[in-house]
């Protein structure tokens, strides 16, 4: 089940679960469509790979599987 992380690990935007502009590649590192496009070109600082938008859970579903509240450190804030 995806972990549905809660901010951009470029920009530290949050990122609702419902978010249409969250961006994830194959190891779920989560960044939003505005870093990914501009900054990333593309192409996820954590491991080369590409990037898919995230999907979103029903928010149904969301009291029993919720979106994570935990924050990862910044990997291109600099950037």
């Amino acid at each position: 089940m995806l972990e549905l992380r809660a901010h951009c690990e470029c920009c530290g935007r949050g990122l609702a679960p419902d978010a249409v502009d969250a961006m994830i590649c194959s190891f779920e590192c989560t960044f939003c469509a505005a870093c990914v496009d501009g900054r990333l070109h593309g192409v996820c600082p954590n491991c080369g790979g590409g990037f898919e938008r995230r999907p979103r859970r029903p928010a149904a579903l969301l009291g029993q599987y919720p979106a994570s509240t935990a924050r990862r450190p910044l990997v291109c804030a600099d950037t």
